[in-house]
């Protein structure tokens, strides 16, 4: 491939929420790549069988229009609850991991998702910050109290933001994902609704906003869009299978 062509303009989505300007957030929508077909524009995932040079290309112009300070922390996700910390020291390959976190200026933590919810955390005064990566999976092991836990901040000075997932009218399960998630939280039961097809339609924002909660963080924020329902905007898996991903990414700026 000699030339690569933009195919429209990069759209971006910042979160609204009270923190300090050291904390910087952006979360990206499917628009402002150079990716073709299903992964259409701006796919930033090089596992999904893209164009490794588009995904490059992609990865650079994000990095420029974020001004990100340093390659952001990739992680090799897994639905788990393993939570990487990321310092001074140079990071050898991709970690394995669902959930980044930093108390240190210009490293960038982020996740890509696709319908599972990308959640950011921050210390309001910028102390420490975090990016999670959140299925139904992942928030029945723990992650989200994995990452607090390890963030080691009071929760009432926690502020999170929900961002891009699959809403509660497009995610239809089975029984045994409900029963999972009550078998981890009774209270749990509220977030799903009985389905026209006999399964269960669940709330994803519903329960990692119950989550955060329980764990003492009362300042959310977003969880209003639907990855499955907006083709526009988001990459949705559920929806086309073969398919790009969103970046969600934080960071601290130097004081």
């Amino acid at each position: 491939m000699s030339e690569l062509f933009l195919k429209d303009t990069l759209e971006l989505i910042h979160p609204d929420w009270s923190v300090s300007p050291r904390v910087r957030a952006a979360t990206t929508t499917r628009h402002g790549g150079l990716s073709d077909g299903p992964f259409a524009s701006l796919n930033l995932a090089t596992h999904v069988g893209d164009d490794p040079q588009r995904v490059a290309a992609n990865r650079q112009r994000l990095s420029q229009t974020l001004h990100l300070p340093s390659e952001p922390l990739w992680l090799e996700q897994v639905h788990g609850t393993q939570v990487f910390e990321c310092g001074q020291a140079p990071v050898a390959g991709i970690p394995c991991a669902d959930a980044s976190l930093t108390r240190t200026s210009g490293r960038v933590c982020a996740v890509l998702t696709a319908d599972c919810m990308p959640i950011l955390l921050a210390e309001r005064e910028g102390r420490a910050v975090a990016a999670v990566h959140a299925g139904w999976r992942g928030l029945v092991a723990g992650v989200i109290e994995q990452t607090l836990a390890q963030m080691d901040e009071p929760p009432e000075r926690i502020a999170a933001w929900l961002g891009p997932a699959i809403g509660p009218q497009a995610f239809e399960v089975g029984a045994e994902v409900r029963a999972a998630c009550l078998a981890a939280d009774a209270g749990a039961a509220d977030a799903f609704v009985p389905s026209p097809a006999g399964r269960w339609l669940a709330d994803l924002y519903a329960l990692a906003r119950r989550r955060l909660q329980q764990a003492g963080v009362c300042d959310l924020s977003g969880g209003d869009s639907c990855t499955y329902s907006d083709a526009q905007r988001f990459f949705s898996y559920r929806r086309d299978g073969r398919t790009g991903r969103m970046l969600s990414c934080i960071w601290l700026e130097a004081q």
